[in-house]
C-alpha cells in the first residue's frame, strides 16, 4: 500500500495494472489514455494532475503533469480530493459518481460505457493499492 498522489503510489498502481492477470484479461480491447486532475481538499493543498497511457491491459506510462498536455487525450476525468479518496476506500462508486458528476469526465461515453467492467477493474487495482491518509 503507497498513500495517494505521492511518486510511490503512482509507480505502485503502474507496476498493479501491469502485473495484474485480471485487469489484463477484462482491458485487453482498451486502448486510450486517461488523464485525472484532483483538485485540492483534505491532504492536498494544490490540484495534482496524472496522466496514465492504457494499452491492451497494460500501462504504457504513467506521471504526473507538470505542464499542460499537447496531445488529443481520450478521457479527462477531474474531481475534489475527497471523491476520489471515496471511491478508493469503496464508499463511492465509480460509475455513481461519474453520471452524478462528483467526477466530471471529457470522452466518448458510449465507449466508456461499453467498457464498464475496465473501469472497474482499473478503480480495483488503485484500491488494492492505495493508502488514504485520514
Amino acid at each position: 500500500m503507497a498513500i495517494f498522489l505521492t511518486e510511490e503510489w503512482l509507480r505502485t498502481f503502474e507496476e498493479k495494472l501491469n502485473n495484474d492477470d485480471r485487469y489484463a484479461e477484462i482491458a485487453k480491447n482498451w486502448e486510450g489514455d486517461v488523464v485525472m486532475t484532483v483538485n485540492q481538499g483534505k491532504n492536498l493543498d494544490e490540484p495534482v494532475v496524472m496522466y496514465f497511457d492504457l494499452w491492451h491491459g497494460k500501462c504504457r506510462q504513467a506521471y504526473f503533469v507538470e505542464d499542460k498536455i499537447d496531445q488529443k487525450i481520450a478521457f479527462v476525468l477531474k474531481g475534489e480530493y475527497e471523491n476520489y479518496a471515496c471511491i478508493l476506500k469503496g464508499e463511492l462508486h465509480p460509475m455513481q459518481a461519474m453520471l452524478t458528476r462528483k467526477l466530471s469526465v471529457q470522452g466518448n461515453m458510449g465507449l466508456l460505457m461499453r467498457n464498464v467492467p475496465t473501469v472497474l477493474d482499473f478503480v480495483r487495482c488503485a484500491q488494492e493499492v492505495t493508502e488514504i491518509p485520514d
